[in-house]
């Protein structure tokens, strides 16, 4: 398919619009790089790069220095960690949001923010276009997009996957040597999988993940301990909620990223927070992926029990029956919709009274909730004792309750 050279893989598959300045969301990896010679060399314009610093580690030093080599003018490297965990984590986490029962959104989560940020710099930098990296067959392209769309109606986007004559990584690859791109591939750090991180979790997706059947190797997962080589001793914290956040860990203020950062420590060291699933992608498309979401696993436990304590039934169970309503807004790339943004308010205000300490125990893949405690619990020992009769409440008066609540069960029999 490729053997043509250049001109097969550079053919036009639209009509190209005219573009003098586009900001790219980078990466630093293959795709991306790629994406900024392509750009230059098909649209002859101006890129200019954004990289945003969410918790991924080194990778975005290593941006700014291949963003350089590629002859990139103007590089934006921001430090949106605080920003991340705070505006977006936060706010997820009050909801109790987990897509499919199983994955805690982390890199859904992550796309609002980056593309808030790629709106905000073209208009600063009076750009004709931003551009994404995210493949036509995933949910990102959809995540980017329309929270692009939803912050400015009128931007142009260039979504290269959707467009040129590459069909797979190793076209880019031949691409990026003839064009002596620097890549990981070259240098020995090429990973069998696509990989996506941020301080909240880590996914892999391709490679032998493609088949269903077939087992991740040990070594893929870099952020969590198997439970064999995990600690043999148990980690006990204490979780202080202030209005549904967490604020303190064993009595030590922190920082929200540096709440999370934390507990990512401690939950990988326990072997806590892997997953291995199969989702329905928002475009249709049924995708096996594995994810590592440490401290996002305690955070979902003790959060759940501290409100169990603190909430209304029929509160919980009103937010409990919008919460997936609310993850799958998420999923899908709504973050910034009106019903996304509605939802939020009832789910804030719901964690008014969601104050006080959770103690946890942390062992061998487990997370264990030993106590909770809350100046506004509505807990009472005193009615749910099996001990004696008291308080406001008659067990007589049961009788009465469930003969008019089985009133529809017994006339079915009639």
């Amino acid at each position: 398919m490729v053997s043509d050279g250049l001109n097969l893989l550079l053919e036009k598959k639209v009509t190209l619009m005219k573009f003098k300045k586009v900001i790219l969301a980078y990466s630093g990896g293959l795709d991306t790089s790629v994406i900024a010679k392509w750009l230059m060399e098909k649209y002859e314009c101006e890129v200019i790069t954004f990289t945003a610093d969410i918790g991924q580690g080194s990778e975005t030093k290593d941006a700014k220095v291949k963003a350089k080599k590629l002859g990139i003018k103007k590089i934006y490297i921001e430090d949106l960690q605080e920003t991340f965990v705070k505006d977006y984590v936060y706010p997820m986490f009050r909801s109790n949001a987990i897509y499919e029962g199983e994955y805690f959104l982390g890199t859904s989560i992550a796309r609002p923010l980056i593309s808030k940020r790629l709106i905000e710099i073209a208009k600063k930098e009076g750009a004709d276009a931003i551009c994404h990296g995210a493949t036509g067959k995933g949910n990102d392209q959809v995540r980017f997009e329309l929270s692009a769309y939803a912050l400015n109606p009128k931007i142009k986007i260039i979504a290269p996957w959707r467009e040129w004559a590459f069909n797979s990584r190793k076209d880019l690859v031949r691409y990026a040597r003839l064009n002596k791109i620097a890549i990981d591939f070259d240098l020995g750090k090429k990973s069998p999988y696509s990989m996506d991180a941020n301080i909240l979790h880590t996914s892999y997706e391709g490679g032998i993940l493609e088949d269903p059947w077939k087992s991740p190797e040990e070594s893929m997962w870099l952020r969590t301990k198997s439970i064999e080589k995990s600690a043999n001793k148990a980690d006990i914290l204490e979780l202080e909620f202030k209005n549904g956040d967490v604020i303190k860990i064993n009595k030590k203020i922190l920082s929200p990223f540096k709440v999370l950062e934390k507990l990512n420590q401690l939950a990988g060291k326990h072997g806590i927070g892997r997953i291995d699933i199969v989702e329905n992608r928002y475009v249709g498309i049924k995708s096996r992926g594995c994810y590592e979401t440490p401290g996002g696993t305690i955070y979902h436990k003790a959060h759940k029990a501290m409100e169990s304590i603190t909430m209304d039934r029929e509160l919980l169970h009103l937010k409990e029956d919008l919460a997936n309503r609310y993850t799958r807004l998420i999923y899908n790339g709504y973050w910034f919709s009106p019903e996304r943004e509605s939802l939020q308010k009832l789910i804030n205000d719901s964690q008014k009274r969601v104050t006080g300490t959770v103690k946890i125990k942390l062992l061998k893949g487990n997370v264990m909730v030993l106590g909770r405690k809350s100046p506004y619990s509505i807990y009472s020992e005193d009615l749910s004792t099996f001990e004696t009769d008291s308080g406001d409440y008659d067990q007589r008066d049961a009788e009465g309750f469930i003969k008019v609540n089985s009133l529809r069960l017994r006339n079915r029999q009639k």
